[in-house]
């Protein structure tokens, strides 16, 4: 009996004795990751205060020949700068040669200086002048016309004696362009020059030149009222349309005569 207890006593103090495995649980870490999705930010629409707003109104002048001059008159100054012709008979004579591009040649051919064919290859249109369906140079841009009509005088020797004279003396190239037959109308000079002086066209040339224009300053520019001769106007006519007389008609345009030629460009008005 003594030794079944000792036995039992032994086994108890061993299973109490016996060592203890300790349980570690581990926590899972979470893996779930919280992505930030960044959305575009919508710009705020840029508001335009209206007086920064280009202008895109069409630029009105006092007459079609303001707005040829405005149109054409730095063409005619780089000419001028390129082959030594005064930019004020450059303007004056496309401004007469045209109608202030407002003359069948100049719209339909771009012609603006009434330049005949003369063994011209390119293409062409027909026009009464001094006859009936003459043929004139046809261009496809007005740029064109003013660089031929540099090229012809420059290329022809019957315009050599213009290349004489001062750069700026535009009277003598009127007088000149004239006795070289570079028209039949024997007032040509004198339109040319009316011209010229009418809408100050010598600053063109006093630019070019680098000259002070500061003389120019205290002129005051002048508005007209103009019309453009067509077929059947006189003097007498236009008096009574525009409610003047024919002597106020003569002496605003220094006409010594009445004589009228289409294409002519009249001031009716001067304000």
């Amino acid at each position: 009996m003594r030794k079944l207890l000792a036995v039992l006593l032994l086994c108890s103090i061993a299973l109490s004795c016996g060592s203890k495995k300790k349980i570690v649980t581990k926590k899972k870490r979470n893996t779930t990751r919280t992505e930030q999705v960044s959305r575009p930010t919508e710009k705020e629409p840029t508001v335009v205060n209206p007086s920064e707003k280009e202008d895109t109104s069409p630029k009105t002048y006092a007459s079609p020949t303001d707005a040829y001059i405005a149109t054409y008159s730095g063409i005619a100054m780089e000419e001028m700068r390129k082959y030594k012709i005064p930019a004020s008979i450059t303007l004056a004579q496309g401004i007469l040669e045209s109608a202030s591009g407002k003359g069948r040649l100049a719209v339909e051919a771009n012609n603006h200086f009434g330049i005949k064919c003369h063994g011209w290859t390119g293409a062409k249109i027909y026009h009464d002048d001094d006859a009936a369906q003459e043929c004139f140079r046809k261009y496809n841009h007005a740029n064109s016309s003013f660089e031929d009509h540099s090229t012809f005088l420059t290329s022809r020797s019957r315009y050599s004696k213009l290349f004489q004279l001062k750069i700026d003396d535009y009277k003598g190239w009127a007088k000149g362009l004239r006795a070289a037959g570079y028209a039949t109308d024997r007032k040509y000079p004198e339109k040319l020059i009316s011209l010229i002086e009418r809408y100050q066209l010598y600053r063109y040339d006093e630019e070019v030149l680098g000259r002070p224009s500061n003389k120019y300053d205290d002129v005051v520019e002048e508005k007209h009222v103009t019309h453009q001769v067509v077929k059947g106007d006189t003097l007498y006519s236009l008096s009574r349309k525009y409610d003047t007389t024919v002597e106020t008609l003569k002496r605003l345009n220094n006409m010594s005569n009445n004589d009228l030629a289409i294409g002519q460009v009249l001031i009716i008005k001067s304000e």
